[in-house]
């Protein structure tokens, strides 16, 4: 059985995206596999204690064990709530 499985990180700004392949030992946590994609030295805006974490958009934790092809999206915080947007928006076109 391969002791190995190939993870994907990805973290987007508004002036740059990236998704960083690479092997990793297997029941590796996903703050070990962030850790060893090096994502947070090209990002210093990273802030694992802030930043919300995914797994091909479903919401995890640094502790979560990952799998084969599994890709572990970082998620900036939002500017601006969508919801407060859109109610903002109906209210001022009444």
């Amino acid at each position: 059985m391969n002791d190995v499985i190939t993870l994907e990180v990805a973290y987007a700004n508004p002036k740059k995206q990236i998704i960083i392949s690479f092997q990793a030992p297997k029941d590796i946590s996903v703050k070990e596999a962030i850790a060893l994609s090096g994502i947070e030295q090209k990002f210093n805006e990273i802030d694992l204690t802030k930043n919300q974490l995914g797994i091909f958009g479903k919401i995890t934790s640094l502790e979560a064990k990952l799998k084969h092809k599994d890709r572990i999206e970082i998620y900036r915080p939002l500017i601006a709530d969508p919801k407060e947007i859109r109610r903002k928006r109906a209210t001022s076109s009444k």
